[in-house]
């Protein structure tokens, strides 16, 4: 739902990143999913998942954009969560040329490297086995010994949150992908990131994030989901790492300009920032969120008359894409239209999408299902499915959102 007016509404809320009063809600959108990346074994729980609502506030001081109406208490990562992208053969090349790019940058040989929220440890074992590093990774929902520390290798993966507690676990680098986003106070997680460092000036931090900056500027609106509390355009998270004692030595779009990446340091006594905040700046990142809902209300409005277009030819079509990107799409467009969802990591084989039930299908499914189009949720990874949906000996239309 878009305010009326089309106009950014005040809120009494301060950012979650600089602090600064100066923030405006520009965007609502009621009823989505809590968890896009928790799937259900019945389409029955799946059409009950519990949904919660998005209030998209922006602050005009450093550019962060933060959802004053998520509420932590609807957050559960348990062994149901489940976002793994390595089993995407495009997905693995894009991981381990980063991987290959920070060895190689700050000489990751025979080193020490943490990863902050490490999942299945997919990234970490990149890191190690391709560096011949050691390995340190957190994740709440590891399964585990009993422990609490499970070990692959040289991988040792502990079962808890990262906190100062294990600051005596000291890293050459210090990693973490896709977790900023999803941490209700950014600014007071990186000051004790910061603390538990303490004056090891040679550790090397890396993390990467969504790009709030592709959301606003190419529209990908797929990516405004419940889990992400924040949405980093790269003027807010150069500005989190600065205020919080870190020295930006690197920041840049990647994965199609999905993604950010920030390398920094520690801050030291006659140290400068050496990233010249060219990528983006704050004077953009407001023109973009003025013209905003407009433009998303636009998108919302092309794709729900392309549907009944669909409807009234009788066009099958298939969603391939069962991440956020997915299910926010089917919630809010597709729900009624769509039968099956096709995904390419077999532990969501046999699930149903949170909110419209959906089943989610191997590949090979479309072997025998014959669909008349298939919508590819995220445009990077056309050439892939192009060459399986080939191997198939089917013709559908395959279309980009």
């Amino acid at each position: 739902m878009i305010h009326p007016d089309n106009k950014p509404k005040l809120t009494d809320s301060i950012c979650t990143v600089c602090g600064s009063a100066e923030v405006s809600v520009f965007l609502d959108v009621h009823q989505v999913p809590v968890h896009c990346n928790v799937l259900w074994p019945s389409r029955d729980e799946a059409t009950n998942a519990p949904k919660g609502d998005i209030a998209l506030t922006f602050c005009s001081s450093c550019g962060h954009i933060f959802n004053t109406a998520f509420n932590l208490d609807c957050m559960s990562y348990g062994q149901t969560y489940e976002n793994s992208l390595h089993f995407s053969p495009r997905f693995q090349e894009y991981a381990t040329a980063l991987a290959e790019s920070l060895i190689g940058r700050h000489d990751l040989h025979k080193k020490v490297v943490m990863e902050i929220g490490c999942g299945k440890g997919d990234f970490l074992e990149l890191l190690c086995g391709l560096g011949k590093n050691k390995g340190i990774g957190f994740y709440p929902s590891y399964l585990q010994e009993e422990s609490g520390i499970s070990s692959k290798g040289d991988v040792m993966i502990i079962s808890d949150y990262y906190s100062e507690q294990y600051a005596d676990y000291k890293a050459d680098l210090i990693c973490s992908r896709h977790v900023l986003e999803h941490i209700g106070s950014p600014a007071v997680f990186m000051a004790s990131l910061r603390r538990a460092i303490e004056s090891r000036i040679n550790t090397i931090i890396f993390f990467e994030v969504p790009n709030a900056a592709f959301t606003l500027r190419d529209l990908g609106i797929w990516d405004i989901i419940y889990e992400h509390c924040s949405y980093f355009s790269p003027t807010s998270l150069a500005r989190l790492f600065e205020s919080s004692g870190f020295r930006v030595q690197r920041l840049e779009e990647t994965f199609g300009r999905q993604y950010l990446c920030i390398e920094a340091s520690l801050t030291t006594n006659g140290t400068k920032k050496s990233w010249n905040g060219e990528v983006y700046d704050l004077e953009r990142i407001k023109s973009d969120v003025l013209s905003f809902t407009d433009r998303y209300q636009k998108k919302i409005g092309d794709w729900h008359l392309r549907f009944e277009k669909m409807k009234q030819k009788g066009v099958n079509a298939v969603i391939w894409g069962a991440g956020s990107k997915g299910v926010t799409f089917l919630n809010t467009i597709a729900g009624d239209v769509i039968k099956y969802v096709v995904d390419i990591n077999p532990r969501k084989h046999g699930m149903f999408i949170p909110g419209t039930g959906q089943e989610i299908v191997r590949p090979d499914f479309l072997h025998s299902y014959h669909p008349d189009a298939i919508i590819v949720m995220n445009p990077v990874y056309l050439e892939e499915v192009r060459g399986m949906v080939d191997s198939f000996r089917i013709n559908p239309d395959i279309i980009p959102v």
